[in-house]
C-alpha cells in the first residue's frame, strides 16, 4: 500500500487509530511507536522514512503530555534539566547514526531492547519502578549510573525511538527512584527535548513525509491527553502492572513480526 487518493481515507483511519493508541501508551509507559512504525510501513514507507516521519508525533505528544503533567503538579521542574541534558547529547548521536544506517539495523535493535526491558520487569521490577514511598534522587547522587543510562536512552531514542520510554523509566524510575507518575512526566520532558534534536536531523536528511507525520501528530496528542488523565487518577500498583503488561505485549508483537 502506498499513499494515494483512492485509498487515502482508509490510510488516514489506520494512522489515526494507531496514533491515538500510541499517544495513550507512551504517556503511561512507552512503546507506542511499535504501533505507529508498522502503520507507516503498511502505507508503503521504508523503515528509514517511517522512522523519520514518526518523529513529529513524538515531539507533539511528549510536549503536550509534559505540559499536562506540569499543570497537574506532577512534573519535577527542578530535576528536568539535569535529567534531560544527557539524553539530548545521546539523541544527537543516535539520530545521526540512524540517518546513515541501513534500515535493516533498526529491527534487531528494537527487538533486543524490548526483550531486555521485559526481562528486567519480570526478574527485577525494582529496577524500573521504585517501592512505594521511596525518596527520589538527583543525578548527582548517582552520577555514573544515571548519566550512563540517560545517555543510552537518548542514543536509543535518537536512533529508533520505539520503546525509548521504557528505557527512560529504567533511568528515571529505577536509578533515580521517581514514582511512576513523576517518572513519566520527566520522561516526556526528555523525549520532547531530545525529540526536537532528532526531528531536526531527520528533516535535514530528507526522511520525513509530512502528510502522515501531521496526521500522527494530531492523533497522538489526543491519546496523550487521555493518558495523562488516566495516569494521575490511577494507583501506583495498577500503573506498575500496566507498564509490565505493555512491555510484554510489545515484546510479543516484536517476536511475531520477526
Amino acid at each position: 500500500m502506498t499513499l494515494g487518493a483512492p485509498e487515502l481515507p482508509l490510510q488516514l483511519a489506520i494512522l489515526t487509530a494507531a496514533g491515538v493508541a500510541a499517544g495513550f501508551l507512551n504517556t503511561l509507559a512507552g512503546g507506542g511507536s511499535m504501533l505507529t512504525l508498522p502503520a507507516l510501513m503498511l502505507l508503503g514507507l521504508p523503515a528509514d522514512l517511517a522512522n523519520g516521519t514518526n518523529r513529529l508525533s513524538v515531539v507533539t505528544q511528549s510536549s503536550l503530555g509534559a505540559y499536562l503533567f506540569h499543570r497537574e503538579g506532577r512534573l519535577a521542574t527542578d530535576a528536568a534539566l539535569s535529567v534531560a541534558a544527557p539524553t539530548i547529547v545521546g539523541a544527537l548521536g543516535g539520530a545521526l547514526a540512524a540517518s546513515a544506517a541501513p534500515p535493516e539495523l533498526l529491527k534487531p535493535l528494537l527487538l533486543g531492547a524490548m526483550l531486555t526491558i521485559a526481562t528486567l520487569m519480570v526478574a527485577r521490577p525494582g529496577l524500573v519502578t521504585p517501592p512505594e514511598g521511596a525518596a527520589p534522587l538527583r543525578v548527582r547522587d548517582r552520577p555514573f549510573a544515571s548519566t550512563a543510562t540517560l545517555l543510552l536512552a537518548g542514543f536509543y531514542g535518537g536512533f529508533v525511538q520505539a520503546g525509548v520510554g521504557l528505557v527512560l523509566l529504567l533511568a528515571i524510575g529505577g536509578v533515580l527512584r521517581h514514582d511512576l507518575v513523576r517518572a513519566n512526566a520527566l520522561k516526556l520532558t526528555c523525549v520532547f527535548l531530545f525529540g526536537l534534536v532528532a526531528l531536526g536531523v531527520f528533516v535535514w536528511a530528507g526522511q520525513v513525509v509530512w502528510l502522515p507525520a501531521a496526521v500522527l501528530a494530531v492523533a497522538t496528542m489526543i491519546g496523550a491527553r487521555f493518558g495523562v488523565r488516566f495516569a494521575v487518577k490511577t494507583r501506583q500498583d495498577v500503573l506498575r502492572w500496566l507498564v509490565f503488561a505493555a512491555v510484554v505485549a510489545i515484546s510479543i508483537a516484536a517476536l511475531v513480526r520477526e
